[in-house]
């Protein structure tokens, strides 16, 4: 099993509805999502399944500095809390965003006609853990997120959670860590939750 070490950037992809709204009146488009949905389980992650408890983003929403980014590049910045041009709250289904993007003719042509067109229909967040819980249901071991600080916001291309060779790389980045800086608490995990080695 791989847990994420302390402090290190994580990044969740889920598929839910993400629109493009085309420029109205002379503003940009705009960009509406879920980045991520309460209590829905992620695929295995490396020995667990995560879910996101309601009110995990609560905190970091007040007075994080959050950016949208297209597919998590900070050369692609899309929007930014702080200057208004991206939304978020939380709601009964999960984090909303919608974005104001650039009125560019490389985000239209690059973000928005791909949204609109359907080609791309995820969306990601990335985050610092702050609180988690582990439990074992079933035999399986499940990471609850019960608060971020959050990074991020991005419409994706490819999903993180799936075996993209991003994601697998990801992952080995996250085990091979963890195994060289963190290697005893998977093992007192393990233990703690009653399972085998």
């Amino acid at each position: 099993m791989t847990t994420p070490a302390k402090n290190e950037r994580e990044v969740r992809t889920i598929s839910a509805e993400l629109r493009a709204m085309p420029a109205a009146d002379g503003k940009p488009a705009k960009i509406c999502g879920h980045a991520a949905n309460f209590n829905s389980m992620s695929q295995d992650l490396g020995g667990f399944t995560e879910r996101i408890a309601p009110g995990a983003f609560a905190k970091t929403l007040l007075d994080a500095d959050v950016r949208a980014l297209w597919n998590h590049d900070a050369n692609i910045v899309l929007g930014r809390n702080k200057s208004g041009t991206l939304r978020m709250v939380e709601d009964s289904i999960g984090l909303y965003y919608e974005c104001d993007t650039p009125d560019t003719q490389m985000v239209r042509d690059m973000v928005v006609s791909p949204i609109m067109r359907g080609d791309v229909t995820q969306c990601s967040f990335g985050f610092y853990t702050i609180k988690d819980s582990w439990e074992n249901i079933g035999g399986q071991v499940v990471r609850t997120l019960l608060e971020v600080e959050l990074l991020d916001v991005s419409p994706v291309t490819y999903p993180a959670y799936n075996s993209t060779d991003v994601a697998m790389r990801s992952a080995q980045t996250v085990s091979k860590q963890t195994k060289e800086h963190c290697g005893y608490a998977t093992e007192i995990l393990r233990k703690r939750l009653d399972l085998s080695v």
